[in-house]
């Protein structure tokens, strides 16, 4: 059985394989267990590639410490390797909610940062588990085939090394690390943490285990199918 950091390494060298050596990479690091790995494995293969990597930290402003928390991911970025690190806040406004609203000025931000650094790619944490949550509220919600499909593992400057990776081998990768939780990930009263406590426990308890990975090995079938229909 390969270990987790051997996994994780590999996904992210295999990601970063093919990126130009003369542009830096950029990793979304909000602090949290997910993306304080992929910072962590970033920085290593992007020593061993000739790959700059340095990190963003969007500080959303949602949580009353946010700035301070913003710090503290920062912090464990440059600990890391990791350089230059840039906090960014934003403001999170507009329809669909705070979710949506977050969701939106941050990638504006990643992108406004990009930008600026000419990086080649931002890499994201998303795993093989948040994967099959965005697959079952794309169900719940009565989506077409195209958000059925879930995530793509990479889309423009977007890449997510670790999308075929569960959440529990991400997270064993680098055990010693400080991360930090996000108390919204407990909260039951967003749809995504009911879908992650909830309903992918209760199914896999019902329907057997290996729940998050089907649903995320549909997504890939539904995405090739998709793809080439659009072609």
């Amino acid at each position: 059985m390969t270990h987790p950091r051997a996994a994780v390494l590999t996904a992210v060298r295999t990601s970063m394989a093919a990126l130009p050596v003369a542009q830096p990479v950029l990793v979304a690091c909000s602090g949290g267990a997910d993306s304080v790995a992929l910072a962590a494995a970033a920085v290593r293969v992007g020593a061993r590639l000739g790959i700059a990597v340095g990190a963003a930290v969007i500080d959303h402003g949602i949580q009353p410490d946010s700035a301070t928390i913003a710090e503290a991911a920062a912090g464990i970025c440059t600990s890391l390797g990791l350089a230059p690190v840039t906090i960014r806040q934003v403001t999170p406004v507009g329809p669909g909610g705070i979710e949506a609203a977050a969701r939106r000025a941050r990638y504006a931000a990643l992108d406004d940062i990009a930008d600026e650094w000419q990086a080649s790619a931002v890499l994201l944490g998303h795993t093989q588990d948040d994967q099959a949550e965005t697959v079952l509220l794309g169900l719940a919600r009565g989506s077409g085939a195209r958000t059925l499909a879930g995530m793509p593992v990479v889309r423009g400057r977007y890449h997510r090394p670790l999308l075929g990776l569960s959440r529990d081998v991400v997270r064993s990768a680098f055990p010693d690390l400080p991360v930090w939780h996000d108390p919204h990930n407990s909260d039951l009263r967003f749809l995504r943490v009911r879908v992650r406590q909830v309903v992918l426990p209760m199914l896999a308890e019902q329907v057997g285990p290996g729940v998050s990975s089907a649903l995320a090995r549909s997504a890939a079938q539904c995405r090739a199918e998709v793809d080439a229909v659009e072609e």
